[in-house]
């Protein structure tokens, strides 16, 4: 599982940052973004989420990072996708800079969750 959980951040980050790139792009040219876009996201959002889950029966285990901060930030990424979900319906308004933004957030989580692997 660790080295899954350790291999698996790299397909959540570029996944995150895909959806991420593309809603912003979708944004400044203006476009809505096709049905594709939300399945893409919806995808990206799974795959963070199982990286997440990752981390947590990693936890549980009692293998866990030398720094506190990679926990930290995983939970920030979990609290984020779960408030995004509250407010959803304020996302949908302007949905490729929303989602965009909110992916790019999310992948920075990531980024910030590895640079703090102890």
């Amino acid at each position: 599982m660790l080295a899954f959980h350790q291999n698996w951040f790299f397909v959540a980050t570029a996944a995150t940052a895909i959806a991420g790139l593309w809603g912003v792009g979708l944004a400044m040219a203006k476009r809505p973004p096709p049905v594709i876009y939300g399945k893409v996201v919806g995808a990206s959002i799974v795959v963070m989420l199982i990286q997440v889950g990752a981390g947590v029966w990693l936890w549980q285990t009692g293998l866990r990072p030398g720094d506190g901060f990679h926990v930290f930030y995983g939970v920030v990424i979990a609290f984020t996708l779960a408030i995004a979900y509250v407010y959803r319906a304020q996302l949908a308004r302007k949905p490729a800079l929303s989602y965009g933004l909110l992916m790019l957030f999310v992948m920075g989580l990531g980024l910030r969750a590895w640079a703090n692997v102890g």
